[in-house]
């Protein structure tokens, strides 16, 4: 993706907004917690809203690919 990057040398290997050290958790964990992405943008100067938007859009990838089974259904 053009925002985010992984790198196991950087937030040990968590997806982070390029050139940064914010984690797309840290930035998904805010928005959840209410946080607007004005408010985001005023607590790291330097941060685009792009960069935000990436993070969810990240974290809809992700979800795209996740299954989940019912172990115990599974194990039936």
């Amino acid at each position: 993706m053009e925002y985010i990057e992984i790198n196991p040398k950087i937030m040990v290997g968590k997806p982070v907004i390029k050139g940064t050290r914010i984690t797309v958790e840290n930035i998904i964990s805010m928005l959840g917690q209410g946080l607007s992405i004005d408010a985001i943008l005023l607590e790291y100067k330097g941060l685009k809203k792009e960069e935000i938007l990436a993070c969810l859009k990240y974290a809809e990838t992700i979800l795209e690919k996740t299954t989940i089974f019912d172990l115990d259904k599974i194990a039936s």
